[in-house]
């Protein structure tokens, strides 16, 4: 049996104010050409299909463009789970109907977790697919007053599937939870943190051992966790700038028999990417840097220019129409400088005020030459307006 395992597609993502969604189809169109090329039997969507609990209209008609090509089209069983961006009541709607068309979605913790059942040429296949609840959620469904953490509402949840495991079979778990193991796993700025009690909300990587693959969803960086088995496909795409680096894959699984996994890591190529440049305005507006890079990219620059700039972001968009964030170098390392009541401002000299102006803008102080020359224009201008040099 072979398995697509991806997650945290986000769809209806609001970047900067700029909604993803034409990025989001053109990975997700790759996605489906990539399961009918590589013969996938079963996708697995480990969480956050959409970016919030009432996603806008297009994403809705976008999940629903895909999962119906896949499984009507292609004739592949899809198995997805609630993430911490999902609303459980809005994936549950019509559950039953689309099992019937291969389609299996797990939006409310529910009692028990059932097990969904594939055979192949090596017997049968359970998926245990568990939706991201917060531990309040746990603790009312399993009506157990102990959970309090995101630690121990997994270790109940997986405490009751282990009693009537067959560990002679292949088992498949569906997790959407921030797993650690020796050390914390690499995290984005674009993951909303997990809510628990004292702030808690790591769940251990030994509560999965029992499972012969584990499609983990949440954190954004395709990464394993201690054991190859066990890994988040990390999102469909990148979502900031901390994102920068990754190299955005999904993850495909050969099932053999028990206990033989053979893992690939199937990049897809994004529409625009995201990435940073550095660099004085000139340069990165000259025709050779233009050339070797695509224009249309998201992009976050950092200008290294010294003294002030007109126009900046007008002048890089004419080359970059998506930029997204600029900065000065000299300027974001700086501190909060002293605040000052208007009635504070009157009593500091002219000097003193432009002195703290220019290290402002510049990132140094002005050197004797240009006070001299601020001085006299200081002079000209309290002169011709008839007040005290």
């Amino acid at each position: 049996m072979k398995l697509l395992h991806t997650g945290d597609w986000h769809i209806g993502k609001l970047v900067f104010n700029r909604y993803m969604t034409e990025d989001q189809r053109y990975l997700l169109k790759q996605l489906v050409t990539l399961v009918k090329e590589e013969a996938i039997d079963v996708v697995l969507i480990a969480g956050d299909l959409y970016d919030r609990q009432i996603p806008p209209a297009d994403a809705v008609s976008l999940l629903n463009e895909i999962i119906t090509e896949l499984t009507l089209a292609l004739g592949v069983k899809v198995i997805a789970i609630a993430g911490n961006h999902d609303s459980p009541e809005r994936l549950d709607f019509g559950q039953d109907l689309l099992k019937n068309h291969g389609f299996y979605i797990e939006g409310k913790l529910m009692p028990a977790c059932e097990p969904i059942e594939f055979y192949d040429e090596y017997g049968p296949v359970r998926f245990y697919p568990i939706p991201y609840a917060d531990p309040a959620v746990v603790r009312a469904v399993l009506r157990d007053d102990s959970i309090k953490t995101h630690e121990s509402g997994m270790r109940v949840i997986i405490e009751q599937i282990r009693q009537s495991m067959d560990n002679t079979i292949r088992n498949i778990c569906l997790s959407h939870a921030f797993v650690i193991g020796d050390a914390l796993p690499e995290t984005s700025e674009s993951e909303r943190q997990l809510s628990s009690i004292g702030g808690v909300a790591h769940v251990p990587v030994s509560l999965y051992e029992a499972f012969d693959y584990v499609a983990l969803g949440h954190l954004h960086r395709p990464q394993r966790i201690v054991a190859d088995h066990i890994r988040y496909a990390g999102s469909l795409m990148k979502y900031s700038f901390s994102e920068a680096d990754h190299i955005k894959s999904v993850t495909v699984i050969n099932l053999g028999v028990k206990g033989d996994l053979d893992i690939q890591l199937k990049t897809l190529k994004p529409l625009r990417d995201m990435r940073r440049i550095e660099g004085p305005l000139e340069m990165l507006c000259h025709p050779d840097v233009i050339s070797g890079a695509n224009r249309e990219d998201y992009i976050h620059v950092t200008l290294t220019d010294q003294g002030a700039l007109f126009e900046p972001l007008k002048k890089m968009r004419a080359f970059y129409p998506n930029i997204l964030q600029l900065e000065r170098s000299h300027l974001k390392t700086e501190k909060d400088g002293e605040k000052l009541t208007t009635h504070q401002l009157k009593q500091k000299k002219p000097e003193a005020l432009f002195e703290a102006f220019y290290q402002e803008a510049v990132g140094t102080s002005p050197d004797k030459n240009l006070m001299t020359h601020f001085h006299a224009a200081a002079d000209k201008a309290m002169t011709s307006e008839g007040g005290e040099p």
